[in-house]
């Protein structure tokens, strides 16, 4: 049994929540309502265990498996996909048994990723794809729907070059969500120009990128800012100095391009919102880099 009908309502019902609260969805009021499936309720995880397998179910293999947003993760991910460690106890432990059998049958699970405290996203769909009792482990890869958009149906990608592109893909989105779960509470997950509180239209910028000389997803390399402004910093149309200052570039405050420019210019001048804690606050030294290309792009 591959409980295909289980797993179809759980993803309807993340796709309801998903569209509710974004990627990010909390666990009050989201997903402790759990799924309807037959006329019961059905929860999508366990946030106790790790490994879950519904009661509902009549198949052997996991619906969901979660890592919780205190666990690292980075050394864990290989090109191949994600290296999830078993329950701790016996190899026939029953949550073992259940991440084995969907080994054994390929179907898709769920996989949730803790970004921050009772706050999750989703990576459907996931498949096992390589067992190691030796090591205690299996190796999660990530799938792709396919099919008309009322009747998509998950696969497993079997071309080992579009595999390890999804895996990068899909590392790198999970990089950016726990990045995001720490650089946003920091702010209290309001822009750090304008304010907006709308958590579903703000990312983490970092300061000095990840992929540079101390571009770590530390609080202090971050910037939580709506899309807007993250795109204007990105572009070096608007930069922070080292003294907290907001910079609008001089081809905008020259530009007059209706009242949304104007509301941006009127940002110029003005100090970010800071992080209440001290040590949270953005590194001058980074912020006094990023500022030198923003004044060289400007």
């Amino acid at each position: 049994m591959r409980d295909e009908d289980v797993r179809s309502s759980c993803w309807a019902a993340l796709e309801v929540l998903t569209a509710q609260f974004g990627e990010d969805i909390p666990y009050k009021d989201g997903l402790d309502r759990g799924f309807n499936y037959r006329g019961r309720r059905v929860p999508f995880l366990n946030y106790q265990k790790g490994i879950y397998r519904a009661a509902a179910q009549r198949g052997p293999a996991a619906l969901s498996i979660l890592t919780s947003h205190k666990s690292p993760y980075d050394d864990k991910v290989t090109p191949d996909g994600l290296v999830y460690a078993y329950r701790d106890g016996s190899l026939d432990h029953p949550d073992n048994r259940a991440l084995r059998a969907a080994y054994e049958l390929q179907v898709p699970i769920f996989y949730f990723l803790g970004t921050r405290a009772w706050r999750y996203q989703c990576f459907h769909p996931c498949f096992v794809v390589a067992d190691d009792p030796a090591a205690r482990a299996v190796v999660v890869s990530f799938g792709k729907l396919v099919g008309p958009i009322d009747e998509r149906e998950p696969v497993l990608l079997e071309d080992p070059i579009e595999r390890r592109y999804v895996v990068r893909r899909v590392r790198a989105r999970m990089h950016q969500a726990r990045f995001r779960g720490v650089v946003l509470p920091a702010y209290r997950d309001r822009c750090a120009v304008c304010r907006l509180k709308e958590v579903r239209l703000l990312d983490a910028a970092h300061i000095v990128g990840d992929l540079e000389d101390r571009g770590e997803a530390v609080v202090e390399n971050g910037l939580s800012l709506c899309s807007i402004h993250h795109r204007a910093f990105d572009q070096h149309l608007v930069g922070v100095s080292p003294d907290y200052k907001i910079r609008v570039s001089a081809r905008l405050l020259e530009d007059d391009d209706g009242p949304m420019l104007e509301l941006l210019k009127g940002f110029h001048g003005q100090s970010i919102q800071l992080p209440a804690r001290t040590r949270w606050r953005p590194d001058r030294e980074r912020l006094a880099e990023r500022f030198e290309r923003f004044l060289a792009g400007a």
